[in-house]
């Protein structure tokens, strides 16, 4: 059975553990994605917690630094890091690991030597390993991208459309051509709707940014069908609106324009409606 399950980020939670995994139960989500603690009795709590609430769990992985990298990070730095995360991770039984790695002023051959390492690393510990596209790291851009995955025939990827709209200032409704390529290779998606001059619209459910919510259904859409496709039939998805200088913030009030775990709650449930016209 074709199935969607939904992730609550703990990107931007500002509470416990288990004050996030109630918030996804009570919110019908199924796991949560994040990275996994560095000490081995936060790594046990965390394992216990989420095998008492029946929850799922996505491993995140930055390389040489959090979401933007080290600009003078070496790809050994970058592959160290990875090791020491992965090692982490495992011990959480995660789904798969999504990875943010590499550096956006890297020669792509530094990313291909780079990622086939990662790649043979977590085959090496028996789990899928996927990298986002995002802004600061290899896969800024979808030009690079699909240059770089050309080199990797079995590279996954994690979308995040949100990156490239900023980046390339546009929608991506002119590269669909490369959507279309790489589409095959999607694993898992970021749901967070970008713009052509920021990663996150203020809010999604406002109607002055329905356009740009409609061409990410439609490329999330796209994505789902080359999933299935591909013989998957338990797919993910992540809401991702975050802080971080990602959120509105009301310059006469110094507060956050919305509540963004009201904003990824109503995302992952509109999507959840749009699924079902994959699986109609």
């Amino acid at each position: 059975m074709l199935t969607l399950s939904l992730f609550k980020t703990l990107w931007g939670h500002q509470g416990t553990l288990g004050e996030a995994i109630d918030d996804a139960i009570r919110a019908g989500f199924q796991g949560i994605e994040g990275q996994a603690p560095t000490q081995q009795k936060d790594q046990d709590s965390f394992k216990q917690q989420l095998n008492d609430s029946g929850l799922k769990y996505i491993a995140e992985i930055t390389t040489a630094g959090t979401y933007v990298p080290d600009r003078q990070a070496s790809p050994l730095e970058h592959l160290d890091t990875f090791k020491r995360s992965l090692d982490s991770s495992m011990r959480l039984e995660p789904l798969f690991i999504t990875t943010l790695a590499g550096c956006d002023a890297w020669d792509e051959e530094q990313s291909v030597e780079l990622f086939s390492q990662i790649m043979e690393l977590a085959v090496s510990a028996n789990i899928q390993v996927s990298f986002e596209t995002h802004r600061s790291r290899s896969f800024f851009n979808p030009w690079t991208t699909a240059r770089i995955c050309r080199q990797l025939p079995d590279l996954n990827l994690t979308f995040d459309f949100s990156h490239w709209c900023v980046v390339c200032e546009r929608l991506m409704d002119t590269e669909i051509d490369i959507i279309e390529e790489l589409a095959p290779r999607a694993l898992h998606i970021h749901a967070r709707v970008g713009y052509d001059q920021g990663p996150q619209v203020p809010d999604p459910r406002h109607t002055r940014y329905s356009h740009e919510l409609q061409r990410h259904q439609a490329w999330w859409k796209l994505l789902w069908l080359a999933m299935v496709k591909r013989g998957m039939t338990s797919l993910t998805m992540t809401p991702e609106f975050g802080p971080d200088g990602y959120q509105a913030i009301d310059v006469n009030t110094d507060k956050p324009v919305g509540d963004l775990w009201e904003m990824n709650q109503w995302m992952g449930h509109q999507q959840m409606q749009l699924f079902k016209s994959v699986k109609a």
